[in-house]
């Protein structure tokens, strides 16, 4: 009778104990290192006589193997007879520092008349602007116009600015350039409570995101919830191989959804009206609900 009991004990403390490495497993932060790309070049415009398609943001839109981001699997979806598509995200970098680093500087003297851009960022802008931990990477946690300044891991002095002053700047940018914004919020990660997808970020880093793009005119993608719930319809098992670490980055599979979402929420836009650069693959995407999207003012 004791060894009964005692058998029946275990079974439910190892039960416990798998109940408590799910949970952990679920919010513990995958690592997200700064990629050193100073012995790359980046993608280049392939036809300068046609408009490009820029996109930027971190490691969830361009990630090394084996993982890989869905701005990696973009350009299948469009005709690149009729349009480039150029992918200048890089792993590691947030709103901040992508402008810091000269990045976009760089991105906005190759950028033309016409062109359009599409923009993702929130992983990297986590958590403390002055903890040396988070590599001079997380922006304030707001979206106005206060400041800070921060001393950088190499000694230099930095002023930091608001997700949302970010955001909207390179809103701004993009439209006194002559060039089309498209703001995406951020993919969600791998976390679920009760069968659902949980949105905290959408406290913080989304709603910036979509009030960004209001404030500029520009078109917004509510990619976080799309993907969210095309998530939900596949169930944990499904998304479990889409991942390729615990709960943030993305499989070649799991890229590729993210891009096809990115594509239906494209076609679902009046404006801009991307529709005519889509391949045929492009096309074959269903559209997605108007209340996910909303088009440039």
């Amino acid at each position: 009778m004791i060894g009964k009991e005692k058998a029946k004990l275990l079974f439910v403390l190892s039960l416990v104990a798998v109940l408590i490495n799910t949970v952990l497993s679920q919010v513990k932060d995958d690592p997200r290192p700064v990629v050193d790309d100073s012995r790359t070049s980046p993608i280049q415009v392939r036809d300068p006589n046609l408009p490009t398609l820029w996109i930027v943001g971190d490691s969830t839109l361009n990630s090394n193997y084996p993982l890989r981001g869905w701005g990696q699997e973009l350009a299948p979806f469009f005709d690149l007879t009729k349009i480039n598509v150029v992918n200048r995200a890089i792993g590691g970098r947030s709103s901040r520092t992508f402008q810091y680093e000269g990045r976009w500087d760089r991105l906005l003297s190759e950028l033309k008349k016409g062109d359009f851009v599409i923009l993702q960022f929130g992983h990297n802008d986590v958590g403390r602007f002055d903890d040396p931990e988070a590599k001079d990477r997380p922006s304030l946690h707001s979206e106005g116009d206060e400041m800070a300044e921060a001393t950088r891991l190499d000694g230099k002095k930095e002023i930091v600015h608001s997700f949302g002053w970010y955001m909207r700047k390179y809103g701004n940018d993009i439209r006194d350039h002559g060039a089309t914004m498209i703001f995406c919020s951020m993919v969600p990660h791998k976390d679920w409570d009760g069968g659902r997808i949980v949105r905290k970020e959408r406290e913080k880093w989304v709603k910036w995101t979509a009030n960004a793009a209001f404030a500029t005119h520009a078109a917004y993608i509510d990619l976080n919830e799309i993907v969210a719930l095309e998530f939900e319809r596949l169930g944990p098992e499904k998304v479990a191989r889409l991942f390729g670490d615990a709960r943030t980055h993305s499989t070649q599979a799991g890229a590729l959804l993210n891009a096809q979402m990115v594509v239906a929420g494209i076609r679902s836009l009046k404006k801009p009206d991307l529709e005519k650069y889509l391949s045929a693959a492009g096309k074959k995407i269903e559209r997605t609900s108007s209340a996910n999207i909303r088009s440039m003012k």
